[in-house]
């Protein structure tokens, strides 16, 4: 009877091993991420692979957004930010290998590794941050005020006696 418990508890083991995923069991297949931006207060929108819009907001803020864009294939962001007076500003992000993904190698087997993992996305990781540099304030455009340059002979007698000498 003790030999038949100790069976089926190893075999209980070894199936949750057989059936689960080490990355997927350890790690996330969804990751938090804060967007920042110099300056503050520029709004962001995020796309994915695709071209989708996941996400939209304004800087400093955190989104949760997916590792995995199907079997084998991690997700790839698109961050756009823009804020009046700046020139707007895209950065990358890419998801990577999550290291818990080798622990199918120990734990998880040829299911967590192939199977489970890659189906979850949970086999790669998001960084933790996205950050756009606005650089400087541009210069205002063209306002429609022209700079005209005249001679004395030019300007009218009245108004002669306004000029100030500069030199």
């Amino acid at each position: 009877m003790k030999a038949c418990r100790t069976t089926i508890s190893v075999l209980s083991v070894a199936c949750l091993l057989t059936l689960s995923g080490c990355a997927s069991i350890v790690g996330n297949s969804q990751y938090p991420v804060a967007v920042k931006s110099t300056p503050v207060g520029a709004s962001f929108t995020i796309k994915n692979r695709s071209g989708e819009v996941v996400h939209t907001g304004t800087t400093p803020g955190t989104v949760t957004l997916k590792s995995g864009s199907g079997y084998f294939k991690g997700e790839a962001y698109t961050v756009t930010f823009h804020k009046d007076g700046y020139a707007d500003t895209t950065t990358q992000l890419s998801s990577s290998m999550s290291g818990w993904y080798w622990g199918n190698i120990l734990f998880g087997g040829l299911i967590g590794m192939l199977i489970v993992d890659p189906l979850t996305g949970a086999m790669y990781k998001l960084p933790d941050s996205s950050n756009g540099d606005l650089g400087a304030p541009v210069m205002a455009k063209n306002t429609g005020q022209d700079l005209t340059m005249l001679t004395i002979d030019q300007v009218p007698a009245d108004q002669r006696l306004k000029l100030i000498r500069v030199n």
